[in-house]
């Protein structure tokens, strides 16, 4: 039903609750069926995310509360002391390289004339590859003559990159450097005679970047002691979810001993000689839970041990109010970014796997990475983006093109990216903002139709306003309206991606919460990532195209929030914008989007799938200029789930 009201409020409170889930349980289905033949890598992509990473979470341990006493209590409290130290680069870097390079390089995400669903990296594990195949099939091709470490660098360092991380052990267990602790690795097998680890090394520092490794210390498929394996051993965490699944070191504490020689006998070992080798600044690791805590908890022990500079990512020991990390790591993939506080990394990649697939041509286009640096840098985070090179060692021209394309945009704009922090201001109808010390830059991606550039929120008094790209400064003429700075611009934008304004201010840069709607700037959109959350038991999605999702209002008392005002008094079409989980039929429920005492309703019902989002238009409303005032959406009538993505206000002419 459509209703027309005007409507004033009051001020509401910001907040955010995380949660992550997804599942593997349908690889083992896969396999046991086959592939369709006429499935192209894409729709197969994404049609199962079970063919990417297993990121489910068992339950606690018994030793884990030891553990975590020893952590907060000893060696990880006393390395806080110097994580701002290490993390300094980190943050004034923003923007770096993540190369998923290896064996399963040599396939290109194709098995035996079938394409692989997912990550290509995975490949071993979604078809289920004896070991032996593998070594002999694929590591053993391994062999990348054409690779030019200093090339790479050349490429990531004009993208703007000021960091990269290589793969050096992924999950198939297989080394590429030559390692003395253990014979599965480059040399061993593949009989390749450089050292591709120190070649990146040198290249890298030569050209002031920084360098590190991921590596993978949870998940083995070559070591018949390690957790993942269940086709060649019969190893717990893997897809059959053998000994219990989830919580196998629960329900069989005797396996625990079985996988210590794993990681006594390989991943410390390994980890040590990658610092003593290489002096990494920065570790990366991953898919923690298929290890209890307490022995995630062992490693990263071991490797702060080795060495206490190094840079520790956020996916190496976590559980629940824990993580022994330096920083966070969010989404895969990500198309929409959450507020998340302190130090946080975004993951995105160049096109849908992370290892090099040559069968998936779905390369995202370089404004869609400029725009999420942006957006990522005003939230007080970095990108870490990645690539993947062919087997022989040479980039994929896509992603040279990717890289290329970003880097002539960083090249004039690279100031609003490296060394800013998180904005004070709300994200904006025309984009975002960063910030550095008295300097705020303005992130213009739908530039104003009328000239007039409206800042909402801005406290500070403003000194200079001139365009990034413009080495003159020409100064652009400002004036102050209310709580707003309006900025006038050129009639066209000089970069219709993102141009940058840049204002210096008198003193820090100041500003107030709450979402500016315009009519002149692009459109009005209420993510429920950016909503203040209240109730209990949401959950939301992990931010990937058509995931960036926000689950549990159907439960009683739960609601999302915004604080909105209007630039002018105006009327706004409002559209509800959602999809339903799989066996969800939510027939008979309602959205109802309030402010103050006026109410709008939505009819809820079944979409074709989760990732098919429907939007429904709800009616118009009023809003006044001036204070801000609360948007609340509910959802009432039906206890189904259903995935809320956003209300989208439309002014109405």
């Amino acid at each position: 039903m459509r209703m027309m009201f005007s409507v004033r409020g009051a001020m509401g409170m910001r907040g955010f609750v995380r949660s992550v889930c997804c599942s593997s349980a349908m690889v083992l289905a896969l396999h046991a069926v086959g592939y369709a033949q006429h499935m192209t890598p894409d729709e197969a992509q994404r049609q199962l995310d079970t063919g990417n990473e297993p990121m489910k979470v068992g339950d606690a341990a018994p030793k884990d509360a030891a553990a975590v006493k020893d952590a907060t209590s000893g060696w990880y409290a006393a390395s806080l002391k110097t994580r701002d130290q290490r993390l300094e680069w980190w943050r004034e870097a923003r923007f770096g390289c993540f190369v998923h390079w290896g064996a399963y390089s040599v396939l290109g995400g194709e098995w035996k004339d079938r394409p692989n669903p997912g990550y290509a990296e995975h490949i071993m594990r979604v078809n289920r590859i004896p070991v032996e195949t593998y070594k002999n099939e694929v590591a053993a091709k391994f062999h990348p003559d054409a690779y030019d470490a200093k090339s790479w660098v050349r490429q990531m360092k004009a993208a703007g990159m000021e960091y990269v991380i290589i793969t050096s052990k992924h999950h198939d267990g297989f080394a590429i450097w030559p390692s003395e602790v253990n014979k599965y690795n480059i040399r061993d097998v593949a009989h390749f005679q450089r050292d591709p680890l120190k070649e990146l090394v040198d290249a890298a520092r030569a050209e002031g970047l920084h360098v590190g490794f991921y590596y993978s210390h949870a998940f083995d498929w070559e070591d018949p002691n390690a957790p993942g394996n269940d086709w060649d051993y019969t190893n717990p965490a893997g897809d059959k979810g053998l000994f219990g699944g989830l919580n196998w070191y629960n329900a069989h504490p005797e396996l625990v001993a079985k996988v210590d020689k794993y990681i006594d006998g390989k991943a410390i070992p390994q980890l040590k000689e990658l610092i003593s080798r290489y002096h990494p600044d920065i570790l990366w690791f991953d898919t923690p839970s298929k290890l209890p805590f307490y022995e995630q908890a062992r490693i990263v022990k071991a490797v702060r041990e080795a060495d206490p500079n190094v840079v520790i990512n956020g996916r190496a020991a976590r559980t629940k109010g824990v993580n022994l990390g330096d920083y966070l790591d969010t989404a895969d993939r990500p198309e929409e970014l959450r507020p998340t506080p302190g130090d946080w990394e975004a993951i995105p990649t160049t096109n849908e796997s992370y290892g090099y697939d040559k069968l998936d041509p779905v390369h995202k286009p370089v404004p869609y990475f400029v725009q999420l640096l942006a957006k990522t840098s005003a939230k007080g985070g970095n990108i870490l983006l990645n690539i993947g090179p062919k087997g022989d060692g040479t980039i994929d021209p896509p992603d040279a093109e990717i890289l290329a394309g970003i880097g002539k945009w960083m090249a004039v704009n690279g100031e609003s990216i490296h060394g800013t922090e998180r904005t004070p201001l709300d994200r904006q109808a025309w984009g975002d903002s960063t910030v550095k010390g008295n300097t705020l830059y303005l992130h213009v991606m739908n530039w104003p139709s009328d000239g007039k550039l409206l800042v909402g929120g801005l406290s500070s008094k403003v000194t200079q306003a001139y365009l990034l790209s413009d080495s003159a400064k020409h100064p652009l003429k400002t004036a102050v309206e209310g709580n707003d700075l309006l900025v006038h611009v050129p009639a066209t934008a000089p970069d219709s991606v993102d141009t940058v304004i840049v204002l210096r201010t008198e003193g820090p840069v100041r500003g107030q919460m709450g979402r500016l709607l315009q009519a002149t700037s692009g459109p009005n959109r209420l993510l429920g990532f950016d909503a203040a959350a209240h109730g209990a038991g949401f959950v939301y999605g992990d931010g990937k195209t058509a995931q960036y999702f926000v689950d549990g209002l159907e439960k009683a008392g739960n609601s999302l929030t915004w604080n909105v005002r209007s630039d002018k008094a105006r009327r706004y079409e409002v559209e509800v914008k959602y999809s339903t989980p799989k066996d969800s039929n939510p027939t008979g429920g309602k959205f109802v989007v309030k402010m103050g005492d006026h109410v709008l309703t939505v009819p809820m019902e079944a979409t074709p799938g989760p990732k098919q989002i429907k939007t429904a238009n709800a009616g118009t409303f009023e809003i006044a200029s001036g204070s801000l005032q609360d948007i609340t959406v509910t959802a009432e009538g039906s206890a189904e789930p259903v995935h809320f993505f956003e209300l989208n206000l439309k002014p109405v002419k």
